[in-house]
């Protein structure tokens, strides 16, 4: 199992607590330091049943600074890998499937 994990999010850090507590010790991946490849962002955001668009933070100034608004799904994928800032999280990635844990429960749907 792996998070893709920001430690200056709750949402993120409350996700981590969640699966602590059923005993569970993930793989963090700080992905601000070490984001997914392009081809393995589009694989988690597809393997979650998001949207591109579904799985970027449009509240991020980069966003507005780039004019990502009306930009394709392979803009955002670019934009994303060059700005991992952009990537929403967390991604728990498990042999379940995978979820951006927003909500914080949505995690429970993929544990063993």
């Amino acid at each position: 199992m792996t998070i893709y994990h920001n430690n200056r999010c709750s949402t993120s850090r409350k996700t981590l607590a969640l699966l602590s507590e059923r005993g569970i010790e993930p793989v963090v991946v700080d992905y601000l330091k070490n984001p997914p490849s392009r081809a393995a962002l589009k694989a988690m955001i597809g393997r979650a049943g998001l949207t591109v668009r579904g799985a970027i933070r449009e509240k991020e100034a980069i966003y507005a600074e780039l004019g990502l608004a009306d930009a394709s799904d392979a803009a955002l994928l670019d934009a994303m890998v060059a700005h991992p800032i952009l990537i929403n999280r967390p991604f728990v990635v498990t042999e379940r499937g995978v979820r951006l844990c927003r909500p914080i429960e949505s995690v429970l749907e993929i544990l063993p």
